[in-house]
């Protein structure tokens, strides 16, 4: 009997642990870029794939750097699906938050990066040059001498 409860209990201890690992996650947060790319793709199990392009001025040098950074959206979460082909139509950068899994198992997509949440950043308003106002003009000063010439 004793046999059995001890197979049972590493039974469960294992299937949890591999529950954990393939559903649970170790990291999460968050990235902020403009999307490059987006498609559906997978044999058997769908995924979302995408592209975001992260990258910005480098402090001192002034110069651009970029990278693309790729990532996997579940095929059930049309929210998220939805917000980036927005972004992808409007050409809107997207704030996008994620959780990192610790391994890329073939049924959850071709990365460790799932995305579960998607913020929309709106694009600034340019601001247009005020005009300066031009100065009223000012009448000529009346003098005698103006007064008194025919």
């Amino acid at each position: 009997m004793k046999k059995w409860i001890f197979l049972l209990v590493l039974l469960l201890l294992v299937g949890g642990g591999l529950y954990y690992v393939t559903f649970g996650y170790f990291s999460d947060g968050t990235r902020v870029g403009s999307l490059v790319k987006l498609s559906r793709r997978g044999y058997v199990f769908k995924t979302f794939e995408g592209q975001l392009q992260v990258g910005g001025m480098t402090e001192g040098t002034g110069s651009f750097s970029s990278t693309t950074w790729d990532f996997s959206v579940d095929d059930d979460n049309e929210k998220v699906v939805n917000l980036l082909e927005e972004a992808m139509k409007t050409g809107q950068r997207v704030s996008l938050h994620y959780e990192e899994k610790f391994f890329q198992l073939p049924w959850n997509g071709d990365t460790k990066y799932f995305v579960v949440s998607v913020e929309l950043i709106p694009m600034p308003v340019m601001a247009q040059p005020m005009q300066q106002a031009l100065p009223a003009p000012t009448p000529a000063p009346v003098t005698i001498d103006t007064i008194n010439k025919p």
